[in-house]
């Protein structure tokens, strides 16, 4: 008898552990409508405004009710935004147009249009210098401007193609290195390179996410894996299970949770708290599904997708064409705890 109701208390334990570890559903759909494709979304948690990069606009969204307040509007090809502390002003990278665009945050009127290097995709604000890091795809280095001028201040040439950054808000920037496999450190005093990591089992890793208390990045990879490195000494912790072709992470503080968006259309999280970075839910979302923003505030997670139509023939120089974005599909999914 004793054998049996201890094979109950553990049952029950174990299906409680299992049901609190799948705890994110889609709770929202939110029709942006439009055409084209889309990559990074921001949260201004404070403001309950959604920034979404969408082909040649930027949409920005009321979170509390889920529509389409505005569109800094007039760029070629959008992929980034980043956020003064401020409050009043943003910059956004357009790719196609090889610039940093300024923007008014109050009514998304651009107010400043600042020449970049080539293709420009990440961005990020750093406090500590009041700078704008915007990560030239093509011409593999870095351009940085001065807020108070919005001026280029410098251009540091990089090892390899940057994908996206992260800083820790005490003058350290780190970027994904896509075609080295690597992370590197940059110093935002001297503007330099300090430090070079090699990602060891880690494939053209894209999205970063960043853990500020426990000094943690979380570079999402091809291969489905999550790599999480110790960002004060540069040591690969592990490497966490994730979904096929993701582009964005993200961490909760709060539950010490770690988030990849998946193209193949799961969302993983990982928990970074426990040994292994066991995942502990691969959450379906939808084809394409593969940047998402965190609301560190809420807790929701935020991803975009579109229906898709048939894609093209193949060709020598596209071996592999992305299937056609069906017009006025595009909608952000909404992921709640």
């Amino acid at each position: 008898m004793r054998l049996y109701r201890g094979w109950i208390v553990a049952a029950v334990c174990s299906f409680a552990t299992f049901a609190t570890a799948q705890n994110y559903h889609i709770a929202d759909h939110w029709k942006i409508g439009g055409q084209g494709g889309w990559d990074y979304l921001l949260s201004d948690d404070a403001a309950h405004r959604l920034y979404i990069t969408h082909n040649s606009r930027i949409e920005v969204v009321d979170t509390t009710t889920g529509k389409v307040i505005g569109a800094v509007t007039g760029l070629k090809s959008t992929h980034g935004v980043a956020l003064n502390p401020d409050g009043r002003t943003g910059y956004a990278s357009d790719g196609a147009g090889n610039a940093i665009v300024v923007f008014n945050r109050a009514d998304f009127s651009v107010t400043a249009t600042v020449s970049a290097g080539s293709n420009p995709d990440g961005i990020t604000y750093e406090p500590s210098t009041k700078t704008v890091w915007a990560f030239n795809g093509r011409s593999k280095d870095i351009s940085i401007m001065d807020t108070t001028t919005n001026k280029v201040v410098a251009t540091v040439p990089l090892p390899g193609k940057p994908e996206f950054p992260q800083v820790d808000g005490h003058g350290s920037v780190y970027v994904n290195i896509e075609d080295k496999n690597a992370i590197v450190k940059l110093d935002a005093s001297s503007k330099k390179i300090v430090d070079t990591w090699q990602l060891q089992g880690c494939d053209s890793p894209s999205g970063m996410a960043i853990d500020r208390v426990k000094h943690r990045l979380f570079s999402v990879c091809d291969g489905d894996k999550m790599a999480v490195l110790d960002y004060q000494s540069g040591k690969l912790l592990g490497l966490a299970a994730i979904g096929d072709s993701p582009d964005a992470a993200g961490f909760d503080t709060k539950h010490e949770l770690a988030f990849s968006s998946n193209g193949e259309g799961t969302l993983t999280v990982v928990s970074a708290g426990k040994p292994g970075f066991p995942t502990t839910q691969a959450l379906k979302t939808a084809r394409g599904a593969r940047t998402m923003a965190l609301d560190a505030v809420t807790g929701r997670v935020y991803l975009v997708t579109a229906q898709f139509g048939p894609a093209p023939a193949a060709t020598p120089s596209a071996p592999r064409p992305r299937p056609s974005i069906l017009p006025d599909t595009f909608e952000v999914i909404v992921v709640e705890r």
